[in-house]
């Protein structure tokens, strides 16, 4: 029998209504919560697929069990379906469909856009100083955001890191100018890049704009894969230069020469008939998979990121169209991430993939980015070999996540056992832990870091800037973060009771709640929750042990039970260090920020009378920092527009 004796009469009708076209369809639950999002070719066969048949305990019959409402799209034509289809699915993140979430966004290697002036020669030394404009000089710094068409960006790169090495490439071979254009405007004498050749320092005039553009357009033909072609430009003015017994700028091209041979020789990999390919490696195993992306950008490999997919055992059986031949969960993983990882971010004109791919999706993807993309499946020479490389990363990343999840499982489990937590399911365990940090009582922060779903979640981390205590007062910085989170939650969780009704998701306390500190900290906890009518057995200190040392750390507990010391191998204590010492680490970060702003963002700036946010960074920008400012004459400060002299006076006086 089919799985129709649950749905409503106006959903079956619903669905015998459907068109044979091609579209995309939504399955929601009673709460109105999304399900699944899938395409199809002709919506009415495929979806009477899913209410024609009986499909028993299987994960698509779960789904179909709950489905009490659908909405359907009709579009063009497949490749219309796709892209729907997978921009849904990034946006709405269906519980039954395979996710890839992964919200930041790509670094990229930034060069500033150059107007360059009628350039005539300047004096060196940092003489006529005042005319060097950053704006006539590009800057190459790391990036990440929206894009500008004035700059030029290069890249995507796969990591922060690539991006640093690029960059440091870009001072080592063509010593482009990295600073900030308010550091730059203040410069009196070069710094020390310029000293160890990594700068040629155009601040204090000892290039020309003219040279500097030169070696900016050689750093963006180079990173637009055109190295040869750059070598061989400089080694033909080297010899022009050597010809007109020019031995000094000859000698400067005969070091950016072998700076670049040298770059070139380390980058055994890169291969120039290729210039911007992106290689795909998918792995599957233990019910979980990795997707490996390496990068090749201007000819040279930039590295590999791998990405983990959710909901993939829920979504094993769920995205075969009726009408086509099977495929393989490789197929399925690696068509997904394809799908959604290039919705908003370019892509490239060659992807190397390690499984065939649906040609339709190709073609829609070519499509959506207005290229030919080209698939490869089964390359040959410099790209077999790096699909070779991306295929073992794949596989080694993945062994490492199952060894990952596996630990942190096994950790889960011993801290339920240790602490006789009742929980039903350790997948929903939820441990929230505070910890107080300040210098000398300035900038005095608490964190609370989550750990759920064995793991911590770190887009549920919050810090509370503590305000209102004597400096230094630990336990009243404690109470006051625990009423601040808690006191909502009880009155959520006391109102629910008066009323009769289940508590809301919304108010569920953690199931356990860790506090940094001994008999002090739990004591002040004990109080905050027995004035807010909460569980006191759900506080536990995390006590150091003898001369503060890891894996000595005592528990104690607020509902009067005997404090116990785990061995310092187990894994309970592990799980609770690692929990401590996030909490403690996104404290101490936060700390350092509030204390940063006061002390170096231009905060002392803004508790003077009559200074806002725009005095403040005409007052940063003209002098490179509070410490410029600082050192400023009266006179100097009321040369900054919208600063008078009376209020110069003020600042002077303030700062000094």
């Amino acid at each position: 029998m089919p799985d129709t004796d649950s749905h409503s009469p106006a959903l079956l009708h619903e669905v015998a209504s459907l068109p044979n076209l091609p579209g995309v369809y939504r399955y929601f639950d009673a709460d109105g919560g999304l399900l699944y999002v899938g395409k199809a070719n002709s919506l009415k066969k495929r979806v009477s697929s899913y209410f024609q048949k009986n499909h028993g305990g299987t994960r698509i019959g779960h789904m179909v069990g709950k489905i009490v409402r659908m909405e359907t799209t009709v579009v063009r034509s497949e490749a219309e379906a796709l892209l729907l289809e997978n921009n849904l699915i990034k946006t709405l993140q269906p519980k039954y469909n395979i996710l890839f979430r992964d919200d930041k966004s790509y670094p990229y290697l930034k060069m500033t856009a150059t107007v360059v002036p009628d350039d005539a020669p300047r004096p060196a030394g940092g003489q006529g100083v005042a005319s060097a404009q950053p704006l006539h000089f590009s800057r190459v710094a790391y990036y990440r955001g929206g894009v500008e068409k004035k700059h030029h960006y290069f890249g995507p790169y796969p990591s922060a890191w690539a991006v640093k090495e690029a960059v440091l490439l870009m001072q080592k071979v063509f010593r482009l100018r990295t600073c900030e254009d308010s550091v730059f405007s203040n410069r009196s004498r070069p710094c020390l890049l310029y000293q160890i050749k990594r700068c040629s320092g155009p601040c204090v005039g000892h290039i020309s704009a003219a040279a500097y553009a030169q070696d900016v357009a050689d750093a963006q033909r180079f990173l637009q894969g055109d190295a040869q072609d750059v070598m061989r430009d400089l080694e033909a003015r080297m010899m022009a230069h050597a010809d007109r017994l020019e031995f000094e700028q000859a000698a400067e091209l005969r070091n950016q020469v072998a700076a670049l041979s040298n770059v070139l020789h380390q980058q055994s990999v890169d291969n120039v008939s290729d210039r911007d390919v992106d290689i795909l490696a998918v792995k599957v195993q233990g019910g979980r998979a990795c997707v490996n992306l390496a990068m090749v950008r201007g000819g040279r490999h930039l590295g590999d990121r791998p990405y983990f997919p959710a909901q993939l055992e829920a979504a094993a059986s769920l995205d075969d169209d009726a009408v086509t031949a099977p495929r393989s969960m490789e197929q399925r993983v690696l068509e997904a991430f394809l799908a959604q990882h290039y919705i908003g971010i370019p892509m490239p004109g060659v992807l190397v993939l390690s499984e065939p791919v649906d040609k339709a999706l190709v073609d829609a993807l070519s499509e959506q980015h207005g290229i030919r993309v080209n698939a490869v499946h089964q390359p040959r020479e410099q790209r077999r070999a790096w699909l070779d490389m991306a295929e073992t990363n794949a596989a080694l990343q993945l062994a490492r996540l199952l060894s990952e999840e596996g630990s942190q499982q096994a950790r889960t489990r011993a801290l339920a056992q240790a602490l006789d937590l009742a929980v039903e399911a350790l997948e929903t365990l939820r441990i929230e832990c505070f910890d107080i940090s300040h210098t000398a009582g300035e900038a005095t922060q608490a964190s609370c870091v989550v750990f759920v779903g064995h793991a911590m979640q770190s887009a549920h981390y919050r810090r509370y800037n503590i305000e209102g205590i004597t400096p230094g007062d630990d336990y009243a910085a404690m109470r006051q973060v625990l009423t601040r989170r808690y006191a909502k939650l009880a009155q959520a969780q006391a109102q629910a009771r008066l009323q009769g009704e289940a508590v809301p998701a919304a108010a569920r306390m953690p199931d356990l709640v860790l506090v940094d500190g001994g008999r002090g900290q739990v004591s002040m906890a004990r109080e905050v929750f027995a004035s807010l009518g909460l569980d006191l057995g759900l506080i536990v200190g995390v006590e150091k042990g003898e001369g503060r040392k890891v894996g000595l750390e005592e528990l104690v507990f607020a509902d009067g039970r005997d404090k116990i010391t785990l061995p310092p191998d187990s894994a309970a204590l592990m799980l609770v260090a690692q929990i401590r010492d996030e909490a403690h680490r996104f404290a101490i970060t936060g700390m350092r920020q509030k204390r940063a702003k006061v002390r170096v963002d231009g905060g002392a700036l803004e508790t003077i009378p009559g200074i806002g946010p725009k005095r403040r960074a005409r007052l940063l920008q003209r002098f490179g920092g509070v410490r410029g400012v600082a050192q400023a004459s009266a006179q100097d400060l009321a040369g900054v527009d919208g600063i008078s002299r009376e209020l110069a006076e003020e600042i002077y006086r303030a700062l000094r």
